[in-house]
């Protein structure tokens, strides 16, 4: 049978598809990377601010003493680094917001770094199964809005960072938890005490210390503080917090 030459080009490109085919590397996976999910914050600024009240000379020497014993119970477990200082009372403060994940603020005039606020909550829900929610104080609000918040939840504080989006804060010390009825059921009530010195934050419920917290020294801890309710559901009213009892302590000025 007489033999058949092949055809040279043939030949030439089987040899290039087969040294292709021994050098090709495989393409590469895309791996996926982390991100870090934030809610942005959706902060309602009120115009209405509480005004400090007039009280008699004789209430007003009371409360004095009875304030004057709290920074000093305060500076004697070091929460402070002084005890003197001036004290700030207001009216009772009502605020109701009905959007899920956000919070409405008030900002008052005081700007102020070092200090401690208190006051007594009493908060309701529209909706028993709403997600984290209650009243709480801003702090560090500078003109373009970042801030640090603090919330009384019904079993936890839940201490955040925004700037412009919201993040948590993570504790020091202590536990950050709480154990409250169901704001939906009834009215929750508790005293709520927010205490700042230097690059530290201090959370008490009921006088008892529940969290530590550090806070960031790369940016300004000077600035307004605010009144704050966060909202767990979109319901009927969603959250509504009446502060009562209300007081700013400041330190004495060198």
């Amino acid at each position: 049978m007489p033999h058949r030459n092949q055809n040279p080009w043939i030949l030439l490109i089987f040899i290039l598809i087969s040294l292709a085919c021994g050098t090709a590397q495989p393409t590469p996976i895309p791996q996926p990377t982390a991100t870090i999910t934030t809610i942005p914050t959706n902060i309602l600024i009120h115009t209405e601010t509480p005004k400090p009240t007039q009280t008699p000379d004789i209430e007003a020497t009371q409360r004095t003493v009875e304030f004057n014993a709290e920074a000093q119970g305060y500076f004697e477990k070091g929460y402070l680094t002084d005890p003197d200082g001036g004290f700030t009372k207001y009216e009772d403060y009502f605020i109701e917001w009905a959007q899920l994940g956000s919070y409405g603020m008030n900002k008052l005039d005081n700007k102020v770094s070092d200090f401690f606020m208190s006051a007594h909550f009493i908060w309701e829900s529209a909706y028993r199964n709403a997600d984290t929610s209650g009243c709480g104080f801003a702090f560090a609000i500078q003109d373009n809005n970042e801030h640090y918040a603090v919330f009384l939840d019904r079993s936890k504080v839940y201490f955040v960072e925004a700037n412009p989006y919201y993040s948590s804060v993570g504790l020091t010390r202590g536990t950050g938890h709480v154990k409250f009825d169901n704001p939906a059921d009834k009215p929750v009530e508790a005293d709520f005490t927010l205490i700042v010195k230097g690059a530290y934050a201090y959370v008490l419920v009921n006088n008892e210390l529940v969290g530590e917290y550090t806070l960031t020294q790369s940016r300004s801890l000077y600035g307004n503080i605010g009144l704050t309710v966060l909202s767990g559901t979109n319901k009927d009213y969603g959250t509504r917090c009446l502060m009562t009892d209300m007081h700013l302590w400041t330190p004495e000025e060198d």
